[in-house]
């Protein structure tokens, strides 16, 4: 767009304050654009021209505003004219006539303005204000009172007459307005300006009458408008029914988190943008803002608006307000509803309360959390009415009941509550709850509780009975909590007892209670517990016994338990007990994982609780007081701390967790990494990460937070096993030793588990006679049924021998097991054995004295395997990683496990050394599947070990899994573990699925049918999916044995991949070994089992040929295809059923001929054996050795084409081949030019441009290549890592393009160079991977496979470039990619409405191929560049990659990616002359792409030594079809110094630019006269041999500035082209001098040839156009056009159809018109000949127009249209014209001398200045400035934060395209931050700017000191 201001002409009209404009059209709105100026940009009186890029947004609406910064922000704006650049004709005007301004008018400096097409037209319309002033003492106001309405369409600003007394204390001032029409209202703005005697002013209410639409509005106000008075504002923005948020009250500190509520009257959720900013008062205003999250609760989305910059006014671009726009993939939904909620408290004296109150709401769906209503000062007090908006609630349904509590039990805490009130805000439903009670210590009942019904309420009787055991008795705070069907009572503290004075003391003790609460159903649970405060707080409990109030004791409901004690049993102080009856003894275990942050400060002394929400409950709030891996001192920084808590079931899923902590002690806050809850039964692990701080001071100040999961893992599902072990009684029974067990079961066994808690066990109670009995809990994977038990102990401590009476087990489905024993476990005992194994036995055995020996029973043992398995161990790279500890590993498989100790080492002595890789090898018993590995170590010499990783090599399997750990094993790091877990990590597994087949093979009964030879088969699946080969015969025996004829052979083969239900095909094949390899094979079956049934399917695939080399047509490998499937059914009744079906649709066999074509060169040929591989769609050939040629008896002679034919099955379409050679023979090295592959069957042809030597000794020393013709194309990435200390990553990266219709790449992996070991922090990695094209790109995954803490990574920002499309995304990241980080997860889709898009170079693959000529020491080590010159433009100069050395006679092939600048032209190839052998001869070069090839010949050295030229530079012209492109030349050029100053003695270079590129520097060195340069001298030089550059367009010429007097004065200089004839004259007249004129010494002069063109004049257009050549596109009758032209329309042109045009090709047609500027859109359409009538429907398909003036250029119009025929000229289609390619002679008429003014701003960071010299190139669409040296005299440039300008004169560049900026490192702090380049065309206003934000700096980021910068708009 091109947006015109024009500033009034007002006295101080003109503004230095920045100016922004935001474009409201029909397709939506831009962001607000800055509208960067030159210093001297609205002046008065001044129009100021500004090109702005940004997306089309229609017709625009409305638009202008700015930020008041700077010394006079006032400005007065007449008008604003805005032009849709590519669609000249929409031109928008809009007026203004207004200041923008804080001191003038009606202080407004931001204003929403009307547009119209016509000058003239404005729509009107009619607003009636009434303003209400309001009745308070000093309300009315004597100011000037203005009013602002704004409208969906714009907005109108008003001065309402307060000049007849208007705006009184308690009136209504009606005025009526006339204005344009505005659409919708949505906000007013009303307010004074503060002048008279009495201003301030108190405002009721306005209403707003919209006569045209018949529409009231009401703004209610209700405030001051004061400065003295409310918030001192006198001026306010009204939304309809509601004020425009302001955060008031924030903090807005470095590292807090704000939180605001905000009331609007209308729903904007989802929003699209937000707008933040402040007012800049206050001493430190600026502010850095990092983000602002937003959540509507009416429809639960949170979206995040990113920021990440200043609001200072002094920092960065110095604005202090921005629109920010949201991070689509961020995105979340929180499914809560907002309720209001009143509380009205009773009118009786000392009613009131200074408690915080709490309240929790049930209802029938669901129940609330535990919501506290902070009690400000003047809350709930006496005869109060309390109302709190926002309050959120879950889905609960029907509300049921409400609890209303306070925790305060000093005397003043005493509340009198009425009644509550809760109203859903969207629905309107309401709810009370009638209270009408005391909620006082003092009063009524002394309780602080209290249930409100929304039905009738109930009393439970409670009866607590304490155990008669030693210290059973307590003093602590006890609570209880029931919990129904229908909700739960909550906590209540047992306070007043009603039968005794001292509560819960020993000897079975009953104390009763009363709990008052709304019906909450049947009780199906209650959790008791106490608050472990005093002395002997620990406490037996035995029952406890509830009764309904007014039921009969047979109802009561028993609940019984044991310790709430942390030294007694399993250490927990609170218990979920569940009635007796049901016999549910059993709860879930949760374990609860918590990972503190490894954070200064980041540990907490304050008690943690944990509340669990599931699908079917919640749990209540779980303190965290005993640990199970006892690490003694919790949450310490770093550290991980494991609890165990056991509570009902709440559920299959666990949706949520709160976690948070009492805020209690000296350092309670806490940094709370992750946690992770392991639910063993139900076999899941939820990670919840946090990565957040949970304290007062830090953050958003919240010390509990609601996390919910971020992914959920299988782990194993397990069940719980109560198991009794009953201690005999018998004298010195009771054991000391520690006690191990081991269930076995249907389902395979449990590991080794020690039976242990923290009571005293296994003792024989000498006191009184009864057995001892101990009870465990023991989680456990589900056995099925019980067979068998092993129980031992370890004998390790005095008194350890033990009689065991029996063991029984209970499981959760009520199974209980009997397994008796009454022997002894001991020593010197019984037969001495320490270790028994037990059979279960019948309960009715059970009751006999004896035990039943003989019962054991028979386990049938499967047949075992001996496999093989290889673990290679990886040492971490920490300090102190190593371990000289022994260390063991135990592998579990599905079907066992084995234990390992890790003592041989294959590779290392000394094992498990810091970043060693240790290898073991294993032979262990079938394990079956791998699922975990336990890896650990004994804790023995310096022990502490950091393990990385452990990978397992399973050959019999297919399988290499990698386990990764990342952790310490050590007792003093981490969580204090030695012995750790592992499991496999998917993306890191290598694995196929082995699946068992039966293959039979029949031998025919043929003469010397048998063979001895090694047999292989592969099986294909659909879709191409096969096998991997397999080999029938293991050994030489069995290859004697098997194939011989008429035998019938069957083997079954495990190791198969699945691949699929469908068998398509088999290659069978021998390797032709042996005495007699030929074999006649008469078929092969192949049977499997069925996937569903029981039953098998034989698939038969019949040959019926030799394999053999001298049979047939010599083959030794067959493909054969399914004839008949035989499936045999299991049916119920027992019986077998057999069907037999042909196959349909069977895959046909075709032949293919294969060409291949071998180079001309010298020793191209070869010996060897070659191999090919035919890859299609459907499937692969298998290696074929290209044996015998049909045309040549010697194959592969040089220059030669050898034919073979390959017969396959049937492949598809062929997409890639393999091609190899076996390296044998002599002259092995071949140079393979091309192989052509036709399908006889189809005839379609696939051709493969190889052009590759396969050698061991060429090029890159390949000797096995696959080539591709499907598209693949480049994506180039560039990832910066964050700079967080822990931002780094060792992990693998990957990235996945998504486009339209999820159409995706591979995984592309972004695999670091060789020597980087990780993403660095701060780093920036750039990365080229080819990947399949799929189109515009909608989306991105980023991910890494790392699974440890080590792998977690920060990522800053990835951009994604596509060359070949000319486009570059870049998406702001800034998140984590961790497990134990930020959201939990290691892996991103970010979205690309989120990234910019920049547009950069469109480049084109090219093959290039570098010849070495055959000459002694041809060869060279040097760095070679290239540049390509072409018709349109030049490329930059480029290093050609080595792949090894430029090797005598050798041919090189690169793919380079090259402008778009075809047809090419010429090239220019340079050597720097460094290496060992600098010199090198080139023979030739050759540049491929799909459509041309273009040749280069050179044939001599390029050297400073050697050869004729001794040059190291040479430009070759291209060679097309035998012709040159370019011819030869010489170019005599002349040199006139003016008759000024003194001529000059430095050095004179020159480039002379054209048609064709440019000639690349040439010195003025051998001159005509002997001193050159001189006053008022020519001087000529004359270089022969040039390659002739057409037309010539400009020339730079500058000096080095040596010598005494180096300033001179150039007059012109000519250049004249010998072979042309032609003469071009360059004219000067300026200094090229430091001290004169501007002071530069570099000059761009512009050819004086070429006359101005008068486009007043006619000229001919030529139109071709492209009719598609499909059925039913042509026509016969004629078409018609009319080209729009940015300076005028042309008349409509007919394309008269003769001779038969439009028939599927391109009809071109001349027109001669007046100039119509440059061709932005044509209409065209097809018309009847004559004007007759339409008969029936016809249209003419037209796919592209091309449009030719011949000084202008051509313009490409893509239609691929059907235009329907029709009478007359009045339905026609617009195309707007997507390509235009200006011809040369315009653009050289563009080239005028323009002074840029250049704004560099170098960044506000640390370290960010540079003393180094600064260059800069900038690139335009008339070509490049050539390098230009930034500098100034007498001023420090480029220093942090600072702004430096310079203004460079060159020839006018036209739209810039990038720009390049370099430092040269030359100072000591080199390294150099540039935050980003304005340059600004002083010659039209035109600013582009150039955002860079990246470090220049070889220490730093990526190592670049040089930036190319494209354009963001």
């Amino acid at each position: 767009y091109e947006v015109v201001t024009i500033t009034g002409d007002e006295n101080g009209a003109g503004t230095d304050a920045n100016v922004f404009v935001t474009l409201f059209g029909d397709y939506g709105i831009t962001p607000k654009i800055h509208l960067a100026s030159s210093r001297t940009a609205f002046e008065r009186s001044k129009t100021d021209v500004f090109r702005i890029r940004t997306h089309n947004v229609g017709h625009i609406k409305k638009i202008i505003e700015h930020d008041n910064t700077g010394m006079n922000a006032g400005w007065f704006l007449d008008r604003v004219v805005i032009t849709d650049v590519i669609r000249p004709h929409l031109r928008f005007y809009f007026a203004c006539n207004n200041w923008l301004s804080k001191e003038e008018g009606d202080g407004l400096y931001a204003r929403d303005l009307l547009g119209s097409m016509d000058q003239m037209d404005m729509p009107k319309n009619k607003y009636i204000v009434s303003v209400f002033t309001a009745d308070m003492k000093g309300g009315g106001t004597d100011a000037d009172v203005f009013i602002n309405i704004f409208g969906e369409f714009g907005d109108t600003e008003r001065r309402l007459d307060s000049d007849k007394n208007n705006f009184e204390k308690a009136t209504e001032d009606k005025f009526t307005i006339d204005a344009p029409n505005l659409g919708k209202i949505r906000k007013i703005t009303i307010g004074h300006n503060n002048k008279g005697s009495s201003a301030g002013w108190f405002v009721d209410k306005v209403i707003l009458d919209d006569m045209g639409n018949k529409v009231v509005y009401e703004f209610p106000i209700n405030r001051w408008f004061a400065l003295d008075e409310d918030d001192g504002k006198i001026q306010r923005d009204i939304l309809v029914g509601a004020d425009q948020p302001t955060l008031e009250g924030g903090k807005f500190e470095r590292g807090l988190t704000d939180i605001f509520n905000v009331e609007i009257a209308a729903l904007l959720s989802p929003l699209s943008r937000v707008t933040i900013g402040h007012d800049n008062d206050g001493v430190s205003a600026g502010w850095y803002c990092e983000m602002v999250v937003v959540y509507c609760p009416f429809t639960g989305i949170e979206q995040t608006f990113p920021c990440g910059k200043w609001l200072d006014d002094e920092e960065g671009d110095g604005l202090i307000e921005r629109e920010l726009y949201e991070m689509v993939s961020l995105r979340q939904r929180r499914q809560k509803h907002p309720w209001s909620l009143w509380i009205w408290t009773t009118d009786m004296p000392n009613a009131g309360t200074d408690a915080d109150i709490s309240f929790q709401v049930y209802g029938e769906k669901n129940k609330s959390d535990e919501i506290r209503l902070d009690n400000k000062s003047d809350n709930f007090e006496q005869g109060q009415v309390d109302k709190f908006m926002q309050v959120e609630l879950p889905d609960l349904g029907k509300l049921t009941k409400l609890r209303i509590w306070h925790e305060k039990r000093h005397p003043f805490a005493g509340w009198h509550l009425s009644k509550v009130t809760l109203m859903k805000t969207l629905t309107k439903e309401k709810y009370t709850f009638p209270c009408e009670r005391w909620l006082d210590i003092n009063e009524d009942d002394n309780e602080v509780v209290r249930e409100l019904p929304a039905c009738g309420d109930l009393i439970y009787r409670l009866t607590v009975c304490t155990g008669d055991v030693s210290g059973s008795g307590t003093d602590a705070s006890i609570f209880i909590n029931l919990i129904g069907d229908q909700g739960d009572t909550g906590e209540r503290q047992l306070i007043n007892c009603k039968n005794n004075v001292n509560k819960f003391e020993k000897g079975n003790q009953m104390d009763e209670f009363i709990v008052e609460a709304v019906t909450i159903g049947r009780i199906r649970r209650l959790r008791i517990g106490h608050d472990g405060k005093g002395g002997g707080c620990g406490w037996f409990l035995d029952k406890v016994i509830v009764r309904e109030e007014g039921k009969a004791e047979a109802h009561a409901v028993e609940f019984s338990c044991s310790w709430l004690d942390r030294n007694e049993d399993d250490g927990q102080i609170t218990r979920e007990l569940v009635p007796f009856l049901d016999g549910q003894r059993l709860y879930l275990g949760y374990h609860i994982v918590v990972k503190t942050g490894d954070i200064p400060g980041g540990s907490s002394d304050s008690n943690v609780f944990v509340k669990l929400y599931g699908d079917k409950g919640d749990t209540d709030r779980m303190m965290l007081v005993v640990s199970t891996n006892n690490l003694g001192n919790y949450f310490e920084t770093g550290r991980v701390d494991i609890f165990t808590v056991e509570t009902f079931d709440i559920g299959q899923q666990i949706n949520r967790l709160m976690i948070g902590h009492t805020n209690k002690g000296m350092r309670a806050g806490w940094f709370l990494d992750s946690v992770q809850i392991v639910v063993p039964v139900h076999g899941k692990n939820y990670m919840f990460p946090s990565h957040r701080w949970l304290c007062k001071d830090e953050a958003d100040g919240k010390t509990e937070v609601e996390i919910y999961p971020s992914e959920i893992l299988e782990v194993e599902q397990v069940m719980n096993y109560e198991v009794t072990v009953v201690t005999g009684d018998v004298m010195f029974a009771g054991t000391n030793a520690r006690v191990f067990i081991q269930i076995y079961g249907e389902k395979g066994k449990t590991e080794t588990i020690t039976l242990e808690n923290r009571s005293n066990n296994f003792e024989r109670n000498t006191t009184e006679i009864f057995k001892q009995e101990d009870v465990f809990i023991v989680t456990a994977i589900d056995l099925l049924t019980l067979k068998k038990l092993r129980i031992r102990h370890d004998n390790t401590e005095p008194h350890s021998s033990w009689y065991l009476d029996r063991v029984e087990i209970v499981d959760t489905k009520e199974d209980i097991y009997y397994f008796p024993c009454n022997r002894w476990l001991a020593v010197d005992e019984d037969d001495g054995q320490i270790a028994r194994e037990l059979v279960p036995v019948d309960e009715a055995f059970m009751r006999q004295d004896e035990d039943e020996e003989g019962t054991s029973a028979t386990l049938g043992l499967e047949q075992k395997m001996s496999t093989t398995y290889t673990l290679k161990i990886k040492t971490g790279e920490k300090k102190y990683a190593g371990t000289d500890a022994n260390v063991f590993a135990i592998l579990f498989g599905e079907k066992d496990d084995t234990l390992i100790n890790l003592k041989s080492c294959k590779n290392y002595k000394n094992k498990f050394e810091q970043g060693m890789i240790n290898e073991f090898i294993v032979e262990a018993v079938d394990l079956g599947d791998l699922e975990k590995l336990r890896i650990g170590h004994d804790n023995s010499g310096s022990s502490g070990w950091f393990l990385d990783w452990v990978e397992v090599d399973a050959p019999s399997q297919g399988q290499r899994l990698r386990f990764p750990c990342g952790r310490w094993l050590d007792p003093a790091e981490d969580d204090g573990a030695i012995v750790r877990d592992l499991y496999p990590a998917d993306l890191q597994t290598e694995v196929y699925t082995p699946v068992p087949y039966e293959i039979k093979t029949f031998t025919s009964d043929v003469f010397a049918a048998g063979t001895d030879a090694d047999v292989f088969i592969v099986l294909y699946g659909q879709n191409g999916m096969c096998t991997l080969q397999k080999h029938l015969c293991v050994n030489k025996r069995e290859r004697r044995l098997y194939f011989e004829r008429g035998a019938e052979d069957m083997f079954i083969v495990e190791q198969l991949e699945d691949i699929g239900d469908v068998i398509e095909k088999i290659r069978i094949g021998h390797d032709n070994r042996g005495t007699n390899p030929g074999w006649h094979l008469d078929r092969v079956e192949i049977r499997r089992q069925l996937r569903k049934g029981k039953g098998s399917e034989t698939t038969i695939f019949p040959c019926e040929r030799w394999l053999a080399k001298s049979e047939d047509d010599g083959e030794t490998m067959r493909e054969l295809v399914a004839s008949d499937i035989i499936t045999q059914k299991l049916l119920r009744d027992g019986t077998l059923k057999t069907t037999e079906m042909e196959v349909e649709d069977a895959l046909e066999a075709h032949a293919y001929k294969v060409s291949v074509r071998t180079g001309d060169m010298y020793g191209a040929g070869t010996d060897a054996n070659v191999f090919l591989t035919i890859y299609g769609d459907l499937g692969d050939t298998g290696e074929r050795k290209l044996a015998k040629s049909e045309n040549n008896k010697n194959k592969f002679e040089r220059g030669e084409v050898d034919r073979f034919t390959i017969e396959a099955v049937d492949l598809g379409q062929v997409f890639k081949i393999r091609i190899r050679h076996d390296n044998t023979m002599v002259g092995a090295d071949w140079y393979l030019d091309q192989v052509e592959v036709q399908d006889e069957d189809t005839e379609e042809v696939y051709m493969f441009l190889c052009e590759r030597w396969l050698s061991t000794k060429k090029e890159d020393k390949q000797i096995d290549r696959i080539f591709y013709i499907k598209a693949v194309i480049p994506y180039h990435f560039t990832v910066s890592t964050g700079v967080d200390r822990d931002g780094s990553t060792t992990a693998r990266v990957y990235v996945i393009v998504i486009g339209p219709n999820d159409a995706e790449t591979d995984r592309l992996w972004l695999d670091l160079a060789e020597g980087k070991k990780c993403f660095a922090a701060g780093g920036m990695e750039h990365f080229v991977c080819y990947g399949a094209d799929v189109g515009e790109i909608k989306r991105v995954e980023l991910g890494h496979n790392g699974v440890t803490p080590e792998s977690c990574w920060l990522v800053d920002e990835l951009s994604v470039a596509v060359p070949t499309k000319g486009i570059k995304y870049i998406f702001p990241c800034k998140c984590w990619l961790a497990k134990d980080r930020g959201d939990g997860l290691t892996v991103r889709l970010l979205n690309v409405l989120d990234s910019s898009t920049i547009n950069i170079i469109r480049k084109v693959i090219y093959s290039v191929s570098v010849v070495t000529g055959d000459t002694q020491y041809a060869g060279t080590d040097t760095n070679i560049f290239l540049t390509v010159y072409g018709a349109n433009g030049s490329t930059e100069e480029m290093l050609l990659p080595k792949n090894g050395d430029f090797e005598r006679d050798q041919e090189d092939t690169f793919t380079l990616e090259i402008d778009d600048i075809a047809p090419l032209k010429k090239i220019r190839v340079r050597i720097d002359g460094t290496g060992s052998r600098p010199d090198w001869f080139l023979d030739r070069m050759r540049n491929l792409t799909t459509e041309e090839e273009y040749l280069f010949t050179y044939e001599n050295w390029l050297s400073k030594t050697k050869g004729p030229k001794r040059t190291k530079v040479c430009e070759l012209p291209a060679v097309v079809d035998d012709e040159e492109m370019v011819e030869k030349t010489t170019y005599i050029i002349q040199v006139q110094t003016s008759d000024i100053g003194g001529g000059t003695d430095a050095n004179v270079f020159l480039i002379v630019f054209g048609e064709y590129g440019d000639t690349g520097m040439l010195p003025l060195k051998e001159s005509t006269n002997r001193n050159k340069f001189e006053r008022k001298m020519k001087d000529v030089f004359r270089f022969p041999d040039m390659l002739s550059l057409g037309e010539l367009s400009k020339v730079r010429v500058w000096h080095d500035n040596k010598g005494p007097a180096p300033g001179w004065h150039l007059e012109y200089i000519e250049v004249k082209d010998e072979a042309m004839d032609q003469t071009f004259r360059f004219p000067c007249d300026r200094w090229l001098a430091k001290n004169d004129d501007d002071g530069q010494i570099i000059r761009e002069l512009a050819c004086a040839n070429n006359e101005s063109i008068d486009l007043s004049d006619k000229t001919e257009y030529e139109i071709a156009t492209i009719t598609a050549n499909t059925g039913n596109s042509s026509t016969s009758e004629n078409a018609w056009i009319v080209l729009e032209g940015r300076k005028a329309r042309s008349k409509e042109f007919v394309l008269e159809n003769k001779k038969k045009k439009f028939l599927g090709a391109t009809d071109t047609f001349e027109f001669s018109s007046k100039h119509l500027g440059e061709i932005a859109g044509i209409c065209l359409g097809h018309i009847t000949k004559d004007g007759k009538k339409v008969k029936k429907e016809a249209f003419w398909h037209v796919l592209e127009v091309v449009v030719t003036e011949n000084e202008l250029g051509n313009y490409f119009f893509h239609c691929d249209a059907q235009i329907p025929l029709a009478a007359k000229k009045d339905q026609f289609q617009t195309f707007e014209c997507y390509k235009s390619v200006e011809s040369f002679a315009s653009k050289v008429r563009k080239l005028v001398p323009v002074k840029y003014e250049i704004i560099v701003i170098t960044g506000d960071v640390k370290g960010a200045g540079t003393d180094s010299n600064v260059f800069i190139t900038i690139y335009g669409v008339n070509g490049d400035s050539g390098r230009r040296h930034l500098r100034q005299k007498f001023r420090n440039l480029f220093e942090r934060g600072q702004t430096d300008r310079f203004v460079v004169e060159m020839l006018d560049l036209g739209e810039l395209l990038r720009v390049k900026v370099e430092h040269d490192g030359s100072s000591w702090n080199c390294g150099w931050f540039l935050e980003c380049v304005e340059i600004t065309n002083t010659a039209n206003s035109v600013t582009t700017v150039f955002l860079c934000g990246k470090w220049l700096d070889a220490n730093k980021s990526d190592g670049q000191i040089h930036r190319v910068l494209y354009p963001r708009y």
